[in-house]
């Protein structure tokens, strides 16, 4: 149970505002060894939040072994679904009809390492990534730190940290920040910091100054080399 005096959410337990339970850590939600969820990272449903890994993770199977990673602090709106490496048909040969699955003698000639062969790998969502409504992520995709996704987009391939991408394929409207900027969040890394180092400089996390940041990141550092 939380405790609902403490200062700091619990991200092992799923409802930040139990009167409000439409949104919800995912991460104590989790039962598939195959999805990973840093900590603090929510999805938001209105019809509940509690069958993410049902529901919004599709196609997942064991025997392919592919992964679901979303990182620490990340916002996942309202029916974003991620397509898994299960979805797709071998297209090795002249025609992609799935006659392997469909038994009754048809599963003759089909080779499970050729179709596992096929692949694109793990689909990673990096840190303090915010999806928006209804995006779909497609397999062995890989989204970097600080990024944007739009409601409605459809992430075929890979997005640099902190780039905002929209569409149907989502491509890259803008950065964020510019490269030296993006380079300096990056180093520190405030995701990764202890729950009461974040609690203390929450608001240099929501403000804009990046210097004040980085300077308290190097006070925190200075204390680990101590």
């Amino acid at each position: 149970m939380q405790d609902t005096q403490s200062i700091n959410p619990d991200p092992n337990y799923p409802y930040p505002v139990a009167a409000f339970k439409r949104f919800a850590f995912l991460k104590p939600l989790i039962t598939n060894p195959m999805i990973e969820v840093g900590d603090f990272s929510y999805y938001d449903d209105p019809e509940g939040p509690e069958k993410f890994e049902q529901k919004n993770v599709l196609y997942h199977y064991d025997f392919l072994g592919d992964r679901l990673i979303i990182g620490n602090f990340c916002a996942l709106a309202t029916g974003v679904t991620f397509i898994m490496n299960g979805a797709n048909h071998d297209m090795t040969g002249l025609s992609t009809y799935p006659f392997g699955v469909m038994g009754h003698g048809w599963g003759e000639g089909f080779d499970i390492e050729t179709f596992k062969a096929q692949s694109r790998g793990d689909t990673v969502v990096g840190h303090d990534v915010w999806i928006g409504r209804k995006a779909t992520i497609m397999p062995g995709v890989t989204i970097g730190s600080g990024t944007i996704i739009g409601s409605g987009a459809l992430v075929a391939s890979d997005v640099p940290d902190y780039a905002i991408v929209v569409g149907n394929p989502a491509r890259p409207i803008r950065m964020r920040f510019d490269e030296a900027t993006i380079k300096r969040l990056l180093a520190i890394a405030w995701w990764n910091w202890p729950v009461e180092m974040i609690n203390r400089h929450r608001l240099l996390i929501q403000g804009a100054d990046i210097d004040a940041l980085e300077a308290a990141s190097k006070a925190f550092s200075g204390t680990l080399d101590t």
